[in-house]
């Protein structure tokens, strides 16, 4: 899954960072247009989330993955074949739903195939996806600066052949056991309850409110802060993707090594108090971007985004090892599922809110610190309670086998 990780997202770098300007350069669409349709696209791929875990939890995880790839191929293939609003707004929201989708499935294999070591493996794959992104990032950059029609379209189908491509690799991909999968074999036991709901799980649905919540460092690192650099500070313009480089790299040589601090879910509830003093430095450092000057500015700008990228390192961690600790076996896919939602609905609410703050002034970004702060001992308290009583379920089950095992001998 490595390899198709890294392939996956050099592809996806090469599309992202053009999308927009294919929408308007190429099928003549009004930046208007563009913002409808990055954002009913990008509401409908909300939906991929939960549809991607349901299905994971009835087939074979490996298959669903190669479902979602080649539907994304397919879509955005058909990009390439018209310049009408509606085709391409109704294609683009089939790719999103499948993108999202994708996201919750590749988290769940990790989670199946490493085990115990589900941390580390999702902090080396998400390591390797980095990679990927910044590879295609910079090919992409290079495409961009010829500035054609051919150049850009070029780009569409570099993405879809690495959603091909992929989906190839995927085929020779083992299936690892799945203990939500329903048994159909007429020979096995029959399920005598029903699956866990995660619909009907209040406590997991308010973790993954206050997820949406923590996730807001993606849309500060590549929407608020290209956009107060611009508007609101004396930085250079060119320093933006100077920061996201920085941003990528800094997660290629961090994710790893943190990731040790984030293996138990007591670990990973530990993590939580450092996130919120990361994400509060770097509003703090938004803040003081805007004091004076173009060197405190820089310095300032840069402080900002080695905070929030650690921010969302150590977030990545947590939140990867308390949503498989708190979903039980039997629903694991569904519950992932559901999980999936907050960073999705981030996608969508995380650059309104982030811009909101950028229309009310400097003194807005310590006030969205604070949030976080409030976010966080929110989470600490639900996942501590959540825990405990898994732990205390886990002890009396180990009681009753023993009180078993004595009345049989």
């Amino acid at each position: 899954m490595l390899w198709i990780a890294l392939i996956n997202k050099a592809g996806t770098g090469l599309w992202m960072g053009a999308a927009a300007l294919y929408f308007t350069l190429v099928t003549g669409l009004s930046i208007a247009e563009v913002g409808v349709l990055m954002g009913v696209s990008g509401a409908v791929g909300i939906a991929g989330a939960p549809l991607a875990g349901h299905l994971a939890d009835r087939f074979p995880v490996t298959r669903v993955i190669i479902g979602a790839q080649l539907q994304q191929a397919v879509a955005l293939l058909a990009l390439l074949t018209t310049d009408n609003f509606s085709l391409l707004l109704l294609y683009s929201a089939v790719s999103s739903l499948a993108d999202r989708g994708a996201n919750v499935l590749t988290k769940l294999y990790a989670a199946r195939i490493a085990g115990p070591e589900r941390t580390k493996y999702q902090a080396v794959q998400r390591t390797v996806a980095n990679a990927g992104w910044a590879i295609g990032g910079l090919a992409g950059a290079l495409a961009l600066a010829v500035g054609t029609t051919h150049a850009y379209q070029a780009l569409l189908i570099g993405n879809v052949v690495s959603f091909v491509a992929a989906a190839v690799l995927t085929l020779r991909c083992a299936e690892p056991p799945s203990p939500s999968r329903l048994v159909t074999d007429s020979t096995a036991p029959a399920r005598t309850t029903p699956p866990s709901n995660p619909w009907r799980d209040r406590s997991y649905l308010l973790f993954t409110a206050t997820e949406a919540a923590l996730f807001l460092d993606d849309a500060v690192l590549q929407v608020g802060m290209p956009l107060w650099i611009v508007h609101a500070t004396d930085a250079p313009h060119g320093l933006a993707p100077l920061l996201m480089v920085l941003n990528c790299v800094l997660v290629v040589c961090c994710q790893v090594p943190l990731s040790r601090f984030g293996g138990t879910p007591e670990k990973a509830r530990g993590l939580l108090l450092p996130l919120a003093a990361c994400f509060v430095i770097g509003c703090a450092a938004m803040t003081a971007s805007v004091a004076g000057g173009t060197s405190l500015a820089v310095g300032a700008l840069a402080v900002a985004a080695i905070a929030l990228t650690f921010a969302e390192i150590l977030h990545s961690i947590a939140s990867w090892e308390l949503s498989i600790a708190l979903a039980p076996d039997d629903a694991q896919g569904a519950y992932l599922g559901v999980h999936g939602l907050s960073s999705a609905a981030q996608r969508s609410g995380g650059p309104l809110i982030v811009t909101a703050v950028i229309a009310a002034g400097p003194l807005a970004w310590p006030l969205l610190g604070a949030g976080v702060i409030g976010t966080v001992a929110a989470q600490s308290h639900l996942v501590r309670k959540q825990l405990s009583r898994r732990g205390g379920s886990a002890d009396a089950a180990v009681a009753q086998r023993q009180r078993s095992q004595r009345l049989g001998s």
